[in-house]
Formats: C-alpha cells, structure tokens, sequence
C-alpha cells in the first residue's frame, strides 16, 4: 500500500496544470510554442517504465477514436485477454479514462495510483499536468493488474502528447480533420503530421484516413506495416437495424458481417479500423463468433447513446463541424420517423458557433435550447444565441438555460412524446446531460 502522500488525491489532480479546461496555462503560452515530454517521461522513469510491460495499440484521429478504441478493447477482451483501455475526456467521473476490461477503476486504486504520484513529483524537475498524471496512473495502473493487452488513446495530436511515450506495436490512425487549431494546426496536412507522431519504425500503421494527399506523410514515418482503409480493409456494407446497424466488413484476414450495437454509419468506419487493428496486434484473424459476440456488446457512451425513450433523447459528443455534420447524416439516416427535433447545446470558445449550428442542421430543428458548457472554456449563450438569429433561426425557437440540467429540464418540458432531443456541441454539455438525465437509474 502506498502511504498518505495527500489527503485529498482528487484535490491534489485538480491543482495542476489542466489544458483541457484552461486552468494554470500563463497567458498567451499555448502548448505549441514550446511542446515537450520531459515531463511523462521523468514522470514514468520514476515509476518504473511500466508501459514496457505490456504491448500497446496506440490511436489518434480528430473523431471516433474513443469508439474505436472501445470496440478494439471489447474485441481482445472477447478473445480472453485482459486488457487496459486509457481514453479522454470523462463524461461523468474521472476514473472513466482508465479501464480494465473496459470497467473504470474504482476510487481507491485511482486514489492510490494518485498517491503514488504525488509520492514521485517532489523528484520531478516541475510538476507534471493533470493530464500527464492521469497517463502515467493508467500506464502503470495496467502494469500493475498485468493486462494482456493496452488500448490507448491520444489526448491530443500525436507527437507530443504524453501518450506518446508508449511504444505502440500497432498505431492507428482514425482520420484527419481540422479541429483544436490552436494547437495543432490550421490545415489538415499540419494535423496529419502532428498525428503521423505515434507512428514507431517497428509500428504496424493502421491507417483510417483515406485522403491520398495526406497518406505520404503517415508513411513517410516508415512504419513496418501498413494497411489503409479502402485498400487494405474496408466496410462492404453497412445498413439501419433496431438499436445499430448491420456491417460487412473486410479485412487482410477475411470477412466479417455482423450486428453493431451502435449508432451512426461512421460508427462502421470505426469498427473496420478497430478489427484491423486488433488483427495486427495479434498477427491472426478473429474468429467469426468473437466479432459477433463483441460487435453485439459494445457500447460507446456519450456517442449517439439513447438514454431515454417518449421522448427520445440522445447524447452525441459532436464537437467539431465534422463530427457535427456525421451526427446530423446519422440523425437523417437512421431517425427520421420521430418527431419533431430539439437540439441542447453549448459550445467552447475555440469554436465557430456559426460552423457548429450550421454543421448540426438548425433548418432540421423545431427548438434550440443553448446552455455554458461546464467548463471555464465556454462560449456564453448569448453568443451562440446570435449565432443562431444570424443564421435566421426564429427568435420565438431560441430557449436560453443557465446551466445543462435547466437546459435539460426544458428540453423535456417543451418536447413531444414522439420528439426527440440531441444533446451536442461539447463533450463537458453530454457529460454534465448524461449525469442529470442517468442519476435516478444509480
């Protein structure tokens, strides 16, 4: 056991530097200016370099990455493997980040892990940031339950965020698009190389993005293997069922048709991506039942997730125009027999809330309830509100809420039985809606 290095673990984490939120970032200095992994890697070398331990699948991409990395890690679970998955951001609970067999930690193996840390910082030559603490705590939180298997996500980019000191026997890459420009870039071709990062010269590249203009700088890392979406492995079909969909997908190893238990038509992109990245994890194909069994039990919350019924309310973390434009193509594909659509939503600063509510369909939408997401990063109502009139959405269809829960109380309120409601914009609004919306299940 380790001793009492802080009373309060939780506090200790929330008091350094969090670039998710914005909290202890000195004016005007962006993680871009000067990018560094000094920090995870002291960090890790005091803890005993325990992401040697075990293999790795290591993912980037602007959007899909959580669920491909949970279909990936429900896949080697279902082959019998004991596997760590480290995703971000938490919807509800911080422990959500860091899984084994995709069930988070409890609060005293966090608070232990945290503790350890905290024992470790004084040794540091600063102190690391919350999200380093949070990746090197998952890192040997799987070292030391001795997992099979990691399935780690990025944070953000690829090069130097602080995951990237696992060394992936398979990295994948979902897609490139442009989000979190501040930090990564203004195109898609600085993106692209800012993800090409976790591509090691022993890696297996799984490679999602199709755009051939930007495949030469993934392969110019020159990764020992690469298969490409479209080329290499593919989905050959893709079609509506009741609470999914139904894929035929393709890959190196064969051919897979089988139930998804989830929503959205890129949601097969996501598992084509997955399968082939566990099959090059493991160097064999998955056997027929373990696909079925694992497509059928997978679940990806906060992503298309119904949570209610009459009227039907989902959660989609939509936080970018593409995400944004994926999630109204599914809502057009897949539920267009429910009534009439009111959209919650609340944006961060760093987004253009004209793209956004443009992206998310305002001409489709019979409500539109803005709210702050819970974050110092948010955008005020008002002026996602005049993005709204200048895209001349009617003012009588505009409902303002101080916060997520009073935006979710007059959502149902003014909603239909046979309506629905999309909660989207930001991954802090889906959280603090889930949590209002779950709490009389708990």
């Amino acid at each position: 056991m380790v001793t009492n290095a802080v009373g309060d673990p939780r506090g200790w984490l929330e008091d350094h530097v969090n670039l998710e939120r914005g909290v202890g970032i000195p004016a005007g200095v962006a993680r871009a200016t000067a990018p560094t992994r000094d920090r995870i890697e002291a960090l890790l070398t005091l803890l005993g370099r325990p992401e040697l331990e075990y293999s790795t699948i290591h993912l980037t991409g602007t959007n899909g990455k959580t669920s491909t990395a949970r279909i990936a890690a429900r896949l080697l679970g279902e082959l019998g493997l004991r596997v760590g998955s480290y995703t971000s951001p938490h919807l509800e609970r911080v422990n959500e980040r860091i899984a084994i067999d995709l069930e988070p930690v409890a609060d005293a193996e966090l608070d232990e892990l945290l503790q350890l840390i905290a024992l470790c910082e004084p040794s540091m030559p600063e102190p690391p940031s919350y999200f380093e603490i949070l990746t090197a705590a998952a890192l040997r939180a799987f070292c030391d339950v001795a997992v099979d298997a990691a399935v780690v996500e990025v944070g953000l980019g690829g090069t130097w965020d602080a995951t990237n000191s696992v060394d992936g026997r398979v990295a994948v890459i979902t897609n490139v698009d442009i989000d979190h420009e501040n930090f990564l870039g203004s195109t898609r071709e600085a993106i692209a190389r800012e993800k090409a990062g976790i591509i090691k010269s022993e890696s297996h590249l799984v490679l999602g993005e199709t755009d051939p203009e930007l495949r030469d700088i993934f392969l110019a890392r020159q990764p020992h293997t690469t298969w490409v979406r479209d080329r290499d492995f593919l989905v050959r079909s893709d079609h509506v069922a009741v609470g999914g969909r139904v894929v035929d997908l393709e890959t190196p190893f064969g051919r897979h048709e089988a139930f998804l238990s989830l929503h959205g038509a890129h949601q097969a992109h996501n598992a084509v991506t997955a399968l082939a990245a566990v099959e090059a994890f493991l160097g064999d194909p998955v056997p027929g039942d373990v696909v079925e069994r694992a497509f059928a039990t997978v679940d990806s919350p906060g992503r298309m997730e119904i949570v209610r019924r009459n009227p039907m309310v989902m959660l989609d973390g939509a936080h970018n125009v593409a995400g944004a434009e994926a999630l109204r193509r599914s809502l057009s594909d897949e539920f267009t027999s429910v009534g009439p659509r009111t959209l919650v939503v609340g944006l961060l600063r760093e987004k253009d809330p004209v793209a956004m509510l443009t992206a998310l369909g305002l001409d489709e939408v019979a409500l539109l309830v803005v709210c702050p997401p819970p974050s110092p990063r948010a955008h005020p109502v008002e002026v996602v509100v005049a993005a709204a009139r200048q895209l001349g959405f009617p003012e009588e269809r505009i409902e303002e809420a101080p916060d997520v829960r009073t935006a979710i109380a007059t959502a149902l309120m003014e909603t239909p039985e046979d309506g629905q409601i999309v909660v989207a914009g930001s991954l802090y609004v889906v959280g603090a809606a889930r949590s209002s919306l779950l709490r009389v299940r708990r």
